[in-house]
């Protein structure tokens, strides 16, 4: 509980004496419980932590627990989006409100419930970027937003328009957060209603009601009474000041701006030079933020294009090697630079030791942090082990895990796949001596194991057809192939042109044979 008081001692107080964007507190609530008796629509609250969706969220439950029980006819959910990469102190925050709010509903008898929607384990941060080798995320490659925000958001969404046809997203976007925030909300107002259409989802309508709010007044709501839900937000209020930041949105369309900017997100994002945010954290006294801050800048330092091919492989993810002025595939193939793929495998493996170590550190020290959960761990295991470029059948996962913690995880023995460290170094044996790249028959033996047993072995040839197609060796056995098939090409092509002339000059002598031969008929049927 905070030392400072707020400017009311209750809400109602305060609701009575306020008036924000020009109106009445109390209007505004009446306006929410108005909508909310209107029709049968379920409301969907988005709820990141930050200031102004805590502001949203005890505005509608104000107006929820202001109306009587026999009023409270349809349901609220609360959502969280938890990338599980979001910075801790956030974490514990939204979680502690979440908690609190689903505990009050059932005391009062309240129709709400709160809810963290999490990624796919297979799409989160660490699944893509340790186990698919994805590069961190910049400006021009944000694959993060949609796969650990956008998504786990509309499928929640989604599933409510199924069961109920329709929903309301209450959100807490203000138009004097940005220009294109404010075109945003204007394009898709509803006129002569407080609704407006939701930009990607059918069967969802937004409401926004404190969009014409000024961020001062955001604070004097926060800061003017008790929150509803107990206690007050003078924590949230110092977590801003200290780490001088915005909030990061709930994102539930790819026109919503996603984090940056120094706003509390995640404390991974690589799309900012710098994350002021969790400086100012660790400024403040959070020095065990450091070591985060330290990790996450090494992974912006492989985004800075000097560091990218000391890193990445020279392959992208299809097993080929791409070029900037066009493909591998081109005839006309100059000696251009490449564009760099996922990153190399023993990459990966330093930096999740390094996590694991970081993790390991941070519990030993008393706090109680995941920084990566076994459901992760177990789909990097699964990418590693059947990767495009470089399959690891050592399955140095476990390994790597057992070495930080000194215990291992309840991990699947099929994960394993058919193969071992030995048949690994025997593949690389005879690689060098036949001449033959070990890991296209490592990806020719995982081929013919996935469709061992198959009554009907249906598009085997096409598949071993791609596989034979990639471009498998060192960088420079691939340019010298391209380089000897371009040369092949190039002979082609003049053989092509000599040969088409050559059957044009057929094609004329024969004419002329021809021609020669009905005037040399004529001219005996003259003489006749």
């Amino acid at each position: 509980m905070s030392q400072q008081e707020p400017l009311f001692p209750s809400m109602d107080e305060m609701l009575e004496a306020q008036e924000f964007a020009g109106r009445p507190a109390l209007d505004l609530i009446q306006e929410i419980q108005h909508l909310y008796l209107e029709n049968d629509k379920p409301w969907v609250i988005g709820f990141s932590g930050g200031k102004d969706s805590t502001t949203v969220l005890s505005l509608v439950y104000v107006a929820l627990t202001r109306l009587p029980r026999k009023q409270r006819h349809k349901h609220i959910y609360v959502i969280s989006s938890d990338t599980l990469v979001e910075t801790p102190l956030v974490v514990d925050m939204v979680n502690s409100v979440i908690e609190t709010i689903n505990e009050n509903a059932k005391v009062l008898n309240l129709p709400m419930s709160a809810h963290v929607v999490y990624p796919a384990w297979n799409e989160t941060f660490w699944a893509n970027l340790l186990g698919k080798g994805y590069p961190a995320p910049t400006q021009n490659f944000r694959w993060c937003t949609e796969r650990m925000k956008i998504d786990p958001v509309s499928e929640f969404i989604k599933d409510k328009v199924a069961r109920f046809g329709e929903v309301i997203v209450v959100l807490g976007a203000r138009s004097q957060e940005s220009s294109s925030r404010a075109q945003v909300i204007a394009k898709h107002k509803i006129e002569g209603s407080s609704l407006s259409r939701h930009t990607s989802l059918p069967g969802a309508f937004t409401y926004m009601p404190i969009e014409d709010w000024t961020f001062d007044e955001v604070w004097m709501y926060l800061l003017g009474a008790p929150a509803p839900w107990g206690g007050d937000h003078f924590e949230l209020f110092d977590l801003y000041k200290d780490s001088s930041a915005g909030e990061c949105p709930l994102v539930i369309d790819t026109k919503t701006p996603s984090c940056g900017n120094s706003r509390f997100g995640c404390w991974t994002c690589t799309v900012v030079t710098k994350d002021r945010a969790i400086e100012g954290l660790i400024d403040s006294g959070e020095t065990w933020l450091l070591r985060l801050k330290e990790f996450r800048n090494e992974l912006y330092e492989t985004t800075l294009p000097e560091n990218k091919d000391q890193v990445r492989n020279y392959k992208r993810r299809t097993g080929r090697v791409q070029y900037a002025r066009g493909s591998v595939e081109s005839d006309d193939f100059n000696e251009v630079k490449t564009i760099p793929g996922p990153y190399y495998l023993w990459k990966r493996k330093e930096w999740l030791k390094e996590l694991l170590t970081i993790e390991k550190s941070l519990k030993d020290a008393g706090k109680h942090i995941e920084l990566i959960r076994p459901e992760e761990l177990h789909a990097i295991r699964k990418e590693w082990m059947f990767d495009p470029n470089e399959p690891d059948w050592s399955d140095e996962l476990p390994a790597i895990y057992r070495a930080v913690y000194d215990k291992d995880l309840d991990w699947v023995e099929h994960d394993a796949g058919a193969f071992s460290q030995a048949d690994a170094e025997l593949l690389q044996s005879l690689s060098r001596e036949h001449g033959v790249p070990a890991e296209l028959v490592m990806k020719l033996l995982e081929l013919e194991l996935s469709m061992d047993g198959l009554s009907r072995r249906q598009g085997l040839f096409g598949k071993i057809e791609s596989l034979l197609k990639n471009d498998w060796g060192t960088l420079e056995e691939i340019h010298a192939a391209k380089e000897n098939a371009a040369h092949s090409s190039e002979l082609k092509k003049r053989l092509k042109k000599e040969l088409k002339e050559q059957t044009a000059d057929q094609q004329i002598k024969s004419i002329y044979d021809e021609q020669l031969k009905a005037l040399a008929a004529e001219y005996e049927g003259l003489k006749a």
